[in-house]
């Protein structure tokens, strides 16, 4: 026996800071955030960072038959480029791209929830997330009202994480989208700067392993930018510029151009007696595409089916809308072009190259 009476017999007792799990770095890391959280609220906000449950008064919005729209996604391998460039202040941004999921029904984005799941939690690292997490709330114009941070050791292992977005959003029931899509509609694309979170794993392929290219280097021969900053390039935000089309034009249905490409979800909005058409060489297609391609020796079909080409987001509008959706497009600060059409057809979506 000791002194003090313990028993020096017994072997050190475990914490749960030896197990792996650090509470006192969790609380940090909570402190942190919190200014970054509250700069996203809304006024139909009710309460405050740290309660069980985040709180929204939807009864203040004013709709007369609301419907609740929501939607979740994570931000894919893109988080590996984070990592390996040791940068975590933009990927945040592009988990809030969820939020366009449900703009794209022609919903308002009212409030958002994270998950975030490490090996080993570090504050800084967390305040960096959560950072972009909430500039991309600000831009999406959703509170950002609860979340969870999770340390999974021997799960995971340190520097690992991955990130988990749920949006929520409200509508007019008679507003619903996709309605009233035609043959004779025409297609608007609207631009995407890069690859927003989809196709990592390919582009990691053939930038990474296949070309040996470093993510330190010039994106290109020339290039401002480096291949890590190129593939980090946060994704656009259009729910604010979905709105202002909405309120300009009748939109027939809004195509968010994610997993599965241009005709992955142009599809989605078309019914059985029509099909879409998208022309490519009708946008400017950002130069990481033909990158890509170049590196991994990629068919132009499969390009098509897993990366957007520098198409976010498509406006489906009767033809005589056309250059009053391209204008409020621009007027909102994104390029945008007609693209395609919609015509008779069977319900399919198809990318030509004339």
């Amino acid at each position: 026996m000791t002194a003090d009476g313990a028993d020096s017999s017994k072997p050190d007792r475990l914490t749960y800071a030896q197990a792996g799990v650090d509470i006192a770095a969790g609380e940090m890391a909570v402190e942190a955030i919190k200014a970054h959280v509250r700069s996203t609220f809304r006024p139909e906000v009710v309460g405050d960072v740290g309660g069980f449950g985040g709180l929204f008064a939807i009864g203040k919005l004013g709709y007369s038959d609301p419907v609740l729209v929501s939607s979740t996604d994570g931000v894919g391998t893109k988080s590996l480029i984070a990592r390996l460039t040791r940068r975590f202040d933009t990927i945040g941004i592009d988990l809030v791209g969820t939020a366009d999921d449900i703009a794209a029904q022609g919903a308002e984005p009212l409030f958002f929830l994270d998950y975030i799941s490490v090996g080993k939690l570090v504050p800084e690292m967390i305040d960096d997330l959560v950072r972009g997490i909430a500039e991309g709330c600000r831009q999406a114009g959703c509170a950002l009202i609860g979340g969870e941070m999770s340390e999974h050791p021997d799960l995971m292992s340190p520097g690992d994480f991955d990130l988990v977005g749920f949006a929520v959003g409200v509508v007019e029931r008679d507003q619903i989208l996709p309605r009233d899509v035609k043959a004779g509609d025409r297609v608007v694309g609207i631009a995407s700067p890069g690859l927003r979170c989809n196709g990592y794993s390919l582009a990691r392929r053939a930038l990474l392993d296949r070309a040996g290219r470093s993510l330190d280097a010039p994106a290109w021969k020339g290039a401002a930018t480096t291949l890590g900053e190129e593939l980090l390039r946060p994704s656009v935000i259009y729910a604010p510029a979905l709105a202002a089309i909405r309120r300009r034009v009748k939109v027939h249905a809004f195509a968010h151009v994610t997993g599965g490409g241009i005709p992955g979800n142009l599809v989605r909005v078309l019914p059985h007696g029509c099909d879409g058409v998208v022309h490519r060489g009708r946008w400017e297609e950002p130069r990481i595409f033909g990158e890509v391609q170049e590196a991994g020796d990629v068919a132009d079909d499969e390009m098509e089916q897993v990366f957007n080409l520098g198409l976010g987001m498509l406006v489906v509008v009767a033809a005589s809308d056309v250059e009053r959706t391209i204008d409020t497009a621009r007027s909102a600060g994104h390029d945008a072009w007609l693209v395609g059409e919609i015509t008779d057809g069977h319900g399919n979506a198809r990318v030509t190259r004339k």
